[in-house]
């Protein structure tokens, strides 16, 4: 399952201070609201986005295991994004039990496809399968 997203875009620059919150040359906060916005048409619903060192973590409101979209520009030229999810793989590993995410990665990823294809100020978009 392709679960990793790159891509070029220039609209979504930093905010002024952002970089006082993750590490320098990493921001991402603009994609992420922007994220958060256009998912909520396909009844996706997210909550408060979290600053890390590496971007901006989206947690997506889910039962029985943790969601999330991960953001941010990635070093390299000014307008090279990548999103992966948080689970990678379809299949979670709990203590003794698997849980398959199947169901909920593809309603997410699905939606993301959508949004990042449809909007003509970003650019090759490229899906990637992680391997694990």
């Amino acid at each position: 399952m392709k679960t990793q997203v790159a891509f070029r875009s220039k609209k979504f620059p930093p905010y002024d201070s952002e970089e006082e919150q993750i590490n320098p040359r990493l921001w991402g906060k603009r994609l992420a609201e922007y994220l958060v916005d256009k998912l909520r048409p396909y009844g996706i619903e997210t909550e408060e986005i979290i600053a890390e060192d590496w971007g901006w973590y989206i947690p997506v409101k889910n039962e029985g295991f943790r969601l999330a979209i991960c953001c941010g520009h990635q070093n390299g030229d000014d307008d090279e994004y990548l999103c992966f999810t948080d689970p990678a793989t379809p299949i979670i590993r709990k203590l003794f039990k698997k849980i398959d995410a199947t169901h909920e990665l593809t309603r997410v990823l699905t939606a993301m496809q959508k949004i990042l294809s449809s909007d003509p100020e970003i650019t090759n978009v490229e899906w990637i399968e992680v391997e694990k």
